[in-house]
């Protein structure tokens, strides 16, 4: 029994109060259809695991553009709009609290998601690897180099995306800046080789980010924005991105810290593979350098999780597969019950089966 573990009692971020310290991690499932729209049935399955302190949702396309991969949701629509209204009626009926995840995955993308036009990123520097399309696997291709001209309206798309997601009821938002997608792609010498305002020094690699979540925070205010980052991804190939990590991403949260925002939340390693802090990072010090809650994520386990917020090395502990087959997943750390296992057949596309249809311990 872990009743009285400190993880799962109340606290409060900010100003928003939350019944433990876990959170249901963004998972990509790709249920949506075509047009964007979450089914019917993500409302159950948002609700049954409105058990966490906070969900955080599938990473959400701002704009056709942003879109990376099939059966992904979208907020730009009103049909998106009005499907995500049931989801968070759902989850607030369950005295749950949920941010939706706002996402544009720039180069991380292929032409047969943009009808043969070519995914947009800082620069044009092809990804290494695969890409999962309507019909299988595909080689990356090389991406157009946004002109700055265009930068601004990417801009006004995030901000229309956070004024859909007021308008679809959701607590606040998340700026997905991790995993390689856009956002990061700026942020790192590697992918980001512009010789303008938004390249070259760190100052400039940092522009375009920062404006994006100034424009997210003049809709919900900092207090309801945070922020997902990967400081030591290799995605997608198997090498770093960046060649002075610690002082890019040092520089970065110290921006963020100075916006006011609510979290940073924190990808510790890489994800599925290792929780190793290298290229020179101490996410303790990143931790140490941001003003608000510190989102920790990454193979967390309660015993982790307890050990991590004792040490004041993070305030929330962000959990990802489990949620998968354990709807229920915070009773189940309360009372020790064993956990279910997905397979990954479950993990992405199908419909409501391996996705809305787990029982949880009551066999409901």
């Amino acid at each position: 029994m872990h009743a009285n573990s400190p993880i799962l009692q109340p606290v409060t971020i900010g100003g928003l109060s939350l019944k433990n310290r876990i959170v249901m991690a963004p998972m990509t499932r790709s249920r949506s259809d075509d047009a964007g729209v979450p089914p019917e049935y993500a409302a159950a399955y948002y609700a049954q695991r409105a058990g966490a302190g906070l969900i955080v949702t599938e990473a959400t396309n701002i704009s056709a553009q942003g879109r990376g991969y099939p059966r992904t949701p979208g907020i730009w629509t009103e049909e998106q709009v009005a499907a995500w209204r049931r989801v968070t009626d759902a989850v607030h009926e369950r005295d749950g609290k949920i941010f939706l995840q706002l996402w544009h995955t720039g180069r991380m993308s292929h032409p047969d998601l943009h009808n043969g036009g070519l995914p947009v990123a800082p620069s044009a520097i092809k990804p290494e690897g695969q890409i999962r399309v309507h019909d299988g696997m595909k080689d990356f291709v090389t991406p157009r180099a946004l002109d700055a001209s265009e930068l601004p309206g990417i801009v006004d798309d995030y901000r229309r995306a956070a004024e859909n997601a007021r308008r679809a009821g959701f607590d606040g938002v998340e700026v997905h800046a991790a995993n390689n997608y856009l956002l990061e792609q700026f942020v790192r010498d590697s992918t980001n080789h512009r010789s303008d305002e938004y390249g070259g020094s760190l100052e400039n690699r940092l522009r375009f980010p920062l404006e994006v979540v100034r424009a997210v925070v003049d809709v919900w205010g900092a207090d309801r924005v945070g922020i997902r980052i990967s400081p030591v991804t290799t995605a997608p190939g198997n090498t770093p991105l960046d060649s002075n990590t610690m002082a890019t991403f040092g520089a970065f949260v110290d921006a963020l810290s100075a916006l006011g925002l609510l979290y940073i939340h924190d990808i510790e390693g890489v994800t599925q593979l290792s929780r190793e802090a290298t290229d020179g990072i101490s996410f303790t010090a990143l931790r140490e350098r941001f003003n608000g809650a510190y989102i920790a994520n990454n193979q967390y386990t309660l015993a982790l999780a307890e050990q991590t917020l004792a040490a004041g090395d993070a305030d929330l502990f962000s959990i990802g597969r489990p949620f998968i087959a354990n709807p229920d997943l915070v009773e189940r750390l309360r009372t020790g019950a064993p956990l279910a296992e997905a397979p990954k057949e479950y993990w992405y596309g199908g419909d409501a089966t391996g996705y809305s249809d787990w029982p949880g311990l009551n066999g409901r």
